[in-house]
């Protein structure tokens, strides 16, 4: 037995360290409706914060070491600095400390169909989605996704049966803390390589979270670098292997891709049998893929083909995944959580296509670390858009060893510009964009309060 599982049995008092962050906020939820008796801390207020004090639980703004007291298990967010306060006292403390990987690893093995989605690009859509086909079709899942899920308003849920969907995440490898019945890999791409160092430490990072799997691994037939990733797990064999993708090889297969102002529908060819069409309520070609993987996994778990095509038609998108937050005298705001340059150049080719008068993009570089390695691969992807407007690099966990700062970005990206605040740059979005064009806020650190003030702006230029 895990020294954790064991733990959660005994325990009662559980504090949270970074309790408002996006894979922290679910968790806290899941063991509140088990009855745990939580507290948490946290640095910055958020959407999340406020939901967590509305289920009654205390949360101190400011991370101090006598946030502790009381407790009888820690759970901190890997995010955190070494030097972090609360984190060094709890460390100290002799009281059960444990990354969040942990918990949600503990969390996968209550259950006997552990749905594990993992992939650099695309796991809290596809977990999203799988989600809400689970629920619509009366499975009664628990989940933990990295976005609110519109249709429960919250990152988790608890529920009755033996499925749960989880989002898998190899920053610092913390998927491998994780117990999957089905593996799915949607994608792999160069990422978190301040961590990995190499690719290729990334790809066997997650030939191991594949090889975890204890009934199926669910991958895309189309990325080479996935199937190069877990070739040797195929060739162990001993548990199910399931592809999808638009060749005719795969398991589950679109053909007969349509896109109407990027919103894709295609038939769905599973192992050789046209099983019908499916029509997707988020726009872009990447959900196509995304789709396809959902399909796998929740018919595999045993909905039927029909009432997975309802859910994924009913599914409109997680909460800052190409959320339209607004349309204010013509002019659309959507905020979006992409902060790699793969992610940025399908979302911002997505919203270039959708027919706006112009698309303002306004970016909150996410980590030096990233920013500096892939500098020239952000400078291509932001040019993609109309305008693109910048913020400071968010530096979140990091210390700037690396000396960039979003200058050097802007330096490369021809027309555009940064400012330090977010007042400033909602300001400039807000005075140049006209009817019909679009303003997309990106990043996956806190650029959505950038898209709450322009909104306000916006409003207020009506009256």
């Amino acid at each position: 037995m895990f020294e954790i599982d064991e733990l959660l049995s005994k325990v009662k008092r559980v504090h949270f360290i970074g309790i408002g962050g996006s894979g922290m906020c679910p968790l806290a939820e899941i063991l509140h409706k088990e009855g745990y008796l939580l507290s948490g801390s946290d640095n910055n207020e958020s959407d999340n914060l406020k939901r967590i004090r509305a289920l009654g639980i205390p949360v101190t703004m400011g991370q101090k070491a006598e946030n502790i007291e009381g407790a009888e298990m820690i759970i901190y967010t890997a995010a955190l600095l070494p030097d972090n306060p609360e984190l060094v006292a709890a460390k100290s403390s002799g009281i059960p400390t444990f990354e969040r990987s942990k918990l949600l690893g503990a969390i996968t093995r209550l259950y006997s169909n552990s749905i594990c989605i993992s992939g650099t690009h695309g796991k809290t859509t596809s977990c999203s989605m799988a989600t809400q086909v689970l629920i619509e079709a009366g499975f009664d899942p628990t989940a933990v996704i990295g976005g609110k899920l519109p249709l429960t308003g919250t990152n988790g849920i608890v529920g009755s049966s033996e499925h749960m969907v989880c989002e898998s995440c190899e920053f610092v490898d913390t998927f491998l803390d994780l117990s999957p019945d089905v593996a799915v890999v949607l994608n792999v791409d160069r990422d978190h390589l301040d961590y990995f160092k190499t690719f290729e430490n990334l790809k066997s990072s997650f030939a191991k979270f594949a090889s975890m799997a204890t009934k199926a691994v669910i991958y895309n037939a189309d990325d080479p670098e996935t199937i190069d990733a877990i070739k040797n797990v195929i060739a162990e064999g001993g548990k199910d292997f399931i592809t999808f993708g638009t060749g005719e090889e795969a398991d589950f297969r679109a053909i007969n891709i349509e896109n109407e102002h990027e919103y894709y529908s295609f038939n769905l060819v599973r192992n050789g049998i046209d099983e019908g069409r499916v029509k997707l309520s988020v726009p872009g070609r990447h959900n196509v893929y995304n789709a396809l993987a959902v399909l796998a996994a929740t018919m595999y778990s045993g909905v039927d083909f029909e009432a997975a095509v309802k859910g994924i038609a009913d599914f409109r998108g997680a909460g800052r995944r190409f959320e339209k937050l607004a349309e204010i005298n013509g002019v659309t705001v959507i905020d979006d959580y992409a902060h790699h340059p793969l992610e940025l150049e399908v979302t911002l080719n997505t919203a270039m296509k959708m027919g706006f008068g112009k698309v303002i993009c306004v970016f909150q570089p996410f980590t030096y670390s990233r920013t500096a390695m892939l500098l020239d691969d952000f400078a291509r992807v932001l040019s993609i858009p109309d305008v693109c407007v910048m913020t400071e690099i968010m530096g979140s966990r990091e210390v700037n060893t690396y000396g960039i700062h979003t200058a050097d970005l802007a330096a490369k990206i021809p027309g555009s510009v940064w400012f330090n605040t977010f007042e400033e740059v909602a300001k400039y979005a807000v005075d140049i964009a006209n009817e019909g064009d679009c303003i997309i806020t990106l990043g996956c650190g806190d650029i959505y309060k950038a898209a709450k003030i322009m909104i306000k702006m916006l409003e207020g230029s009506k009256e």
